[in-house]
């Protein structure tokens, strides 16, 4: 079992950064592969970044803008989000890999219980 814990989000203005954490604990490796994903009303959950054995994967909408990254021993993945748009206003989710695609919300087995971030204009 694992519990992924999520924090960092909050309101800010357009073009401004925050920088979400997702702490582990339980059953974790750092060989596992770790996801964002973010579900804005009225929308489908949508993948936004994944990081595996040192591979940097990332959604076409925050390429450039998002960086993911992680720190084995603190069993912590980042989401580092600058040149935030009012269209990236959403929960955001962080997700342990089990298998196949990253960059499919299927291929994960946990989840945390999400963090809002809100971009104002």
């Amino acid at each position: 079992q694992v519990k992924l814990v999520e924090s960092g989000g909050g309101l800010v203005q357009a073009g401004g950064s925050l920088r979400l954490s997702c702490a582990a604990s339980g059953r974790t490796s750092s060989t596992y592969g770790m996801g964002w994903f973010r579900q804005a009303p009225g929308k489908e959950r949508e993948f936004v970044a994944a990081i595996r054995s040192g591979g940097l994967y990332y959604g076409d909408g925050v390429k450039g803008r998002f960086t993911i990254s992680r720190d084995n021993a603190k069993n912590t993945v980042y989401l580092q989000m600058n040149s935030l748009e009012p269209e990236d206003t959403a929960v955001y989710y962080c997700a342990a890999h089990y298998t196949g695609s990253l960059y499919y919300q299927n291929s994960y087995a946990y989840w945390g219980q999400g963090t809002q971030v809100t971009v104002s204009s």
